[in-house]
């Protein structure tokens, strides 16, 4: 999960019911409980047909965020030789061992080694050589002296206080021996990893690749983004959206034109989408009314189930698979605010699965809640929230606008979402919730 905030807890916690003595009341569902899916079983069927994208290989800065599907061994020792790890003068220890502020030891300066050096000279006893940092260690040398510690004398050198063996000499392997595992399969690539990668002389690797996601929204009604809507018209908020959000969670998204309430044209499309895409989401069209032409175009291909989910908002949701590779096909509903959240518990889960994540799913936390909720009994009621970080470190969030799934304004004033389990059907104010931070994604 992560992202612009720091301060958000890192520890899961399971999206289960509040407890009811401090939630409120909990009654048993209803009737409308028997013919709705479940929330778990609708993400279980998810889950369990999403399966993985074939590694890929990368350049290195390419491959940033992305999941390492290969292991990774140090062919050389790392560091490949022992350098200086100051700027000073390469000793034998043994020479140094009257030195001191009233005494110090004199030693000749019998030559330089500097960084990138490809052959160094011995050195014998009582003698010693400037050294630059990273620069070979001279073979005689088994210390550095750092410049501060001498009058940084060029042909002879005042030394005043002793050195230890080793002392300030980085030595060849001690980061990694050669043959030692550097990264295992599975690895985040972060620019630690990255840096590791280069420093073992990898310049690319295999990777399990961001999954192409082709978003889709459907509608006579929508008019481009810059185009003046007219009356009954509405412009096609959700597509950026959705695109939006497939980036955060770690894909990469490519918005398709707005597609009229057209069977035949609709199928014209996302057939001409399966060869780039490993995933496709659309919005709109899968209602229960008579011009929902996604559900009534896919279906009929056999291939693709729609169904009620017992959740709030977005108990409408398709699912299914398209085309001979078996493209995971998402078909969400139109209203903003159901969009979104049914992206969140359905389609962002399988974007991480593709991704090879282990971990699918957004962390969550627990805040009081500042004011009354209601939800319906035998749904799963997710409500736009504001999270807040009181003075003595713990959370509590209030409601951010009405139920109402159009309300893209206040849905861009949330920064969470309020998830109450299909028991719930009324918070107090005080209660604990269970609280979804939506912030931007490590990918």
């Amino acid at each position: 999960m992560s992202d612009s905030s720091s301060d958000w807890p890192t520890d899961t916690i399971p999206v289960v019911p509040a407890d009811a003595a401090e939630t409120g009341t909990a009654r048993p569902a209803g009737r409308d409980r028997a013919v709705l899916r479940p929330v778990a079983e609708q993400l279980a069927k998810v889950l369990g047909t999403i399966g993985s994208i074939d590694p890929i290989q990368l350049a290195l800065l390419d491959a940033q965020g992305l999941m390492l599907a290969e292991e990774i061994l140090a062919d050389a020792p790392l560091p490949g030789f022992d350098n200086a790890a100051m700027d000073g003068y390469a000793v034998r220890a043994v020479d140094l061992r009257q030195a001191g502020e009233a005494h110090p030891v004199t030693l000749p300066v019998v030559g330089d080694v500097l960084a990138g050096a490809r052959s160094v000279s011995g050195m014998g006893p009582g003698l010693c050589m400037r050294i630059m940092t990273g620069a070979p260690i001279p073979p005689g040398a088994d210390a550095v002296i750092p410049l501060e510690h001498t009058d940084r004398g060029v042909a002879r050198v005042r030394i005043h206080r002793p050195v230890r063996t080793g002392e300030c000499v980085r030595r060849a392997g001690e980061d990694l021996a050669a043959g030692a595992l550097a990264l295992a399969p599975g690895a985040t690539l972060g620019p630690q990893q990255i840096a590791l990668l280069a420093a073992v002389g990898h310049d690319r690797v295999m990777v399990q690749p961001r999954p192409r996601v082709v978003v889709i929204s459907t509608g006579s009604e929508l008019v481009d983004v810059g185009k003046q809507a007219g009356f009954g018209e509405v412009s096609d908020s959700n597509s950026y959206m959705l695109a939006a959000a497939a980036r955060d969670a770690g894909a990469d998204a490519y918005r398709v034109g707005i597609i009229p309430d057209d069977h035949a044209r609709l199928l014209d499309v996302l057939d001409s989408q399966l060869l780039r895409a490993d995933l496709i989401i659309t919005s709109g069209g899968v209602s229960m009314g008579a011009f929902d032409i996604v559900k009534e175009a896919l279906g009929q291909l056999g291939t693709v189930e729609f169904t009620q989910v017992a959740m709030q908002p977005g108990s409408p949701q398709g699912f299914g698979t398209l085309g001979r590779e078996r493209t995971p096909i998402f078909c969400l509903p139109g209203n903003p605010v159901s969009s979104l959240v049914s992206f969140e518990v359905f389609v962002r889960p399988a974007i991480r699965k593709l991704l090879g994540k282990r971990n699918v799913h957004r962390q969550t936390i627990q805040a009081m809640a500042l004011e009354r909720i209601d939800s319906p009994e035998g749904k799963r009621q997710f409500r736009r929230g504001l999270l807040h970080r009181e003075p003595d470190g713990r959370y509590s969030v209030s409601l951010v606008g009405g139920n109402g799934s159009h309300l893209v304004a206040a849905l861009a004033a949330s920064n969470c979402l309020i998830i109450l389990e299909e028991d719930v059907t009324e918070v107090v104010p005080g209660a604990r919730v269970t609280v979804q931070p939506l912030m931007l994604a490590q990918r």
